[in-house]
C-alpha cells in the first residue's frame, strides 16, 4: 500500500473510490446536468429511458432494501436459533441469489456449501457431506429455476431414504422466493420455511435482500452489520460530490464508452474475499445487450495475467484501509476500498450510472432465457449426434471446420482468431471442486493471447456473462469443456438425470453461439483427471 493516493478520492460511508480519472470529467458533468444522482437515489425510473422505464419501475427496490431487510432480523434470528443443531449450511441458488452469499461467506469466514451446479458429482458429494445436521436453503426469485428446483428434488429425496418422514425433513429446508411464485406454493405443500423475497429487487441486485442475509445468518454472519455498512454510505448516493458510488460508476461509464470497454477486477488482499465473482455478473449481465456492454474479467491477483491492456480499466477491490493510507498507484486505474455491505450497495449504484452513460438498461436480460429454452428442447429430444473432430489422448476434440488435427494447434488457432478486438470465454460443465484445477486456464491462455480471457463454471455463468455472450459486442470466441460422467444421479420426479440437464446445458450453450456465429472449439473429456492435466500442458505450450 502507498502512502499517496493513485488519484483523485471520494469518501462516503466508509467506502474510498480512489482514482477516477480526470477523462471522465466531461461524462460526469453530462450526468449531473442531467440531474441523474438525486433522480437514481429518488428511484426515478425515466433515468435510463423510456424504453427502459416499466421495468425500472418495479426493480429500483435495491436502493433502500437494506432498510426493509431490517425487519427480517428478529425472524433470522429465531431461526437460527430453532435450526441451531444444523451447523451444515446448503445454499441451492443461481446466480444472484448465490454469488452474493458466497462472497459474505467467504469474506467474514464463516462455512457455506454453494451448490449452483448440475454436475452430478458435486451434487452427490453434497448429498454425502452431514446430511443429518444440514440445512437447505432453497433460493430462487421466479421459483422456476431448473438447477435450483432439482436440487431441492434430490435433497427431499434423499431425506426420505435417510429414513426422515416428510414433517422430519421439511425441517431441514427453508425457502427464499418472490411472495406468490411457483416455488412459494410448492414450499407450502412441502410444510417448510418460507421468508418472502423483496419484489421489487432483480436477482443481481438483491445482495442485501433475503437472498443474500438468510442462507449468511444460518452460516453464522453478523448481518446487521452488512445493513449498517449499507446504510452509512446510502446518505452519499444523491449527491453530486463526495460521492464514491457515483465516482465509480462514472469511471465505468466513461471508460467503455471510450474503448476501455473491458474491466479487470483485480482484488488487492485487504480482506474482501470474492467480491470479483459476484461484480461479474452484476456488470455483465446489467449492461452486455443491444451489442453494448462491459466485459468483467475476474483476475486472481494483481499480478495474473490479463488484468491490462490498452482497451482495459483496471479496477481494485478490497476491505477498509486504515486511516492515511491508500492503495498502490501502479495496482489500479480505479481502486475500490471499504466494508462489504457498502460494497455491494457502490457496485450495485454504479452499475445502474454505468448503464446510463452506454444508453442500456440495466434490469433488462433479454437473451438469458436463449439457453434455457434449448435446454428444454434438448432434453425432450435429445442433442445431435456429432462425431469429434479428432481425438488426442483423454480429450475429445469438437473443432470448427478449418483447425488444425491437434489439440495445441486447435487452441492457437483459437487465440489467433481473437484479433485486436475480441475476447475468449472459456465455459467448464465440470466439478467446482473435483475439478477445480480447469480454472488454471485463464491465466495460461491470458498469458498466450494478450487479449481478455474470462472464465465460467457452467451452468452457473448461463445467469452472469452468458448474457453478455450472447447480447454484448460479438466479438467473442469460446472454449467449452465438458466431462465424462462415471457416476450419474437422477432428478427425482424428472425423466432426466443431473449429468443429462448439464449435457443439455451445454449444448443449449453452444447452439446460442453458433447462431451468432461465433467461434465455439468444445472439449470433452473422456476421464476427468487425466483430460484436465493434459488440457494445462497443451495450453501451457501455447504461451511458447
Amino acid at each position: 500500500m502507498s502512502e499517496t493516493p493513485p488519484g483523485p478520492v471520494e469518501v462516503a460511508g466508509g467506502l474510498s473510490v480512489h482514482g477516477a480519472v480526470e477523462a471522465s470529467a466531461s461524462v460526469r458533468a453530462a450526468l449531473l446536468d442531467r440531474d441523474v444522482p438525486a433522480r437514481l437515489a429518488a428511484q426515478d425510473p425515466t433515468v435510463w429511458g423510456p424504453d427502459a422505464e416499466a421495468t425500472a419501475k418495479i426493480r429500483l427496490g435495491w436502493l433502500d432494501t437494506h432498510h426493509r431487510s431490517r425487519e427480517l432480523l428478529p425472524q433470522l434470528a429465531e431461526l437460527v436459533a430453532e435450526l441451531a443443531d444444523l451447523d451444515h449450511v446448503v445454499l441451492a441458488g443461481m446466480g444472484g441469489s448465490s454469488l452474493a452469499p458466497e462472497v459474505i461467506a467467504r469474506t467474514l469466514g464463516r462455512p457455506l456449501t454453494v451448490l449452483d451446479t448440475t454436475d452430478p458429482g458435486q451434487v452427490r458429494a453434497a448429498l454425502a457431506d452431514r446430511l443429518e445436521r444440514t440445512v437447505v436453503v432453497v433460493a430462487s426469485k421466479s421459483g422456476s429455476t431448473v438447477e435450483t428446483d432439482s436440487h431441492r428434488r434430490a435433497y427431499w429425496q434423499a431425506f426420505l431414504d435417510a429414513g426422515m418422514t416428510e414433517a422430519e425433513a421439511a425441517r431441514h429446508f427453508v425457502v427464499v422466493t418472490d411472495p406468490g411464485s411457483p416455488l412459494a406454493a410448492t414450499a407450502a405443500e412441502m410444510g417448510v420455511v418460507t421468508i418472502p423475497a423483496d419484489p421489487e429487487v432483480g436477482g443481481r441486485y438483491s445482495a442485501l435482500t433475503a437472498f443474500g442475509l438468510v442462507p449468511t445468518a444460518l452460516a453464522g454472519v453478523p448481518v446487521t452489520d452488512l445493513l449498517d455498512d449499507a446504510d452509512a454510505l446510502a446518505a452519499s448516493l444523491g449527491h453530486d460530490h463526495d460521492n464514491p458510488a457515483l465516482a465509480l460508476g462514472v469511471a465505468l461509464g466513461a471508460a467503455a464508452s471510450s474503448g476501455r470497454s473491458t474491466v479487470a477486477l483485480v482484488p488487492d488482499g485487504t480482506g474482501v474475499d470474492g467480491l470479483g465473482d459476484w461484480a461479474e455478473q452484476l456488470l455483465a449481465e446489467s449492461t452486455g445487450k443491444a451489442g453494448l456492454g462491459i466485459l468483467p474479467v475476474v483476475v486472481e491477483s494483481p499480478a495474473a495475467p490479463g488484468g491490462s491492456g490498452p482497451d482495459v480499466l483496471r479496477v481494485s477491490y478490497g476491505g477498509t484501509l486504515a486511516p492515511g493510507r491508500a492503495p498502490d498507484a501502479d495496482a489500479a486505474d480505479v481502486a475500490v476500498n471499504g466494508p462489504l455491505g457498502a460494497h455491494f450497495l457502490a457496485w450495485e449504484y454504479a452499475t445502474a450510472v454505468a448503464a446510463a452513460v452506454l444508453g442500456v438498461d440495466p434490469f433488462d436480460q433479454p437473451n438469458v432465457a436463449e439457453s434455457k429454452e434449448n435446454t428444454a428442447r434438448i432434453l425432450a429430444a435429445g442433442a445431435p449426434a456429432q462425431p469429434p473432430s479428432f481425438t488426442e489422448g483423454a480429450i475429445e476434440v469438437y473443432a470448427p471446420n478449418g483447425f488444425p488435427g491437434d489439440l495445441a494447434g486447435a487452441l492457437t488457432r483459437l487465440l489467433d482468431g481473437l484479433g485486436d478486438d475480441g475476447y475468449l470465454a472459456v465455459t467448464a460443465y465440470l466439478d467446482r471442486s473435483a475439478d477445480a484445477a480447469v480454472a488454471g486456464l485463464r491465466p495460461l491462455l491470458a498469458g498466450a493471447t494478450g487479449r481478455p480471457v474470462t472464465f465460467g463454471w457452467g451452468p452457473r455463468f448461463l445467469h452472469s456473462t452468458g448474457q453478455y455472450h450472447k447480447g454484448g459486442p460479438r466479438v467473442g470466441s469460446f472454449l467449452q469443456v465438458t466431462g465424462a460422467v462415471t457416476g450419474d444421479l437422477p432428478v427425482p420426479g424428472r425423466p432426466y438425470t443431473f449429468g443429462e440437464l448439464q449435457a443439455a446445458q451445454a449444448a443449449g450453450d453452444r447452439q446460442a453461439l453458433a447462431g451468432r456465429e461465433r467461434p465455439v472449439l468444445r472439449l470433452h473429456l473422456t476421464e476427468r483427471a487425466a483430460g484436465v492435466a493434459q488440457l494445462l500442458d497443451a495450453a501451457g505450450r501455447t504461451m511458447t
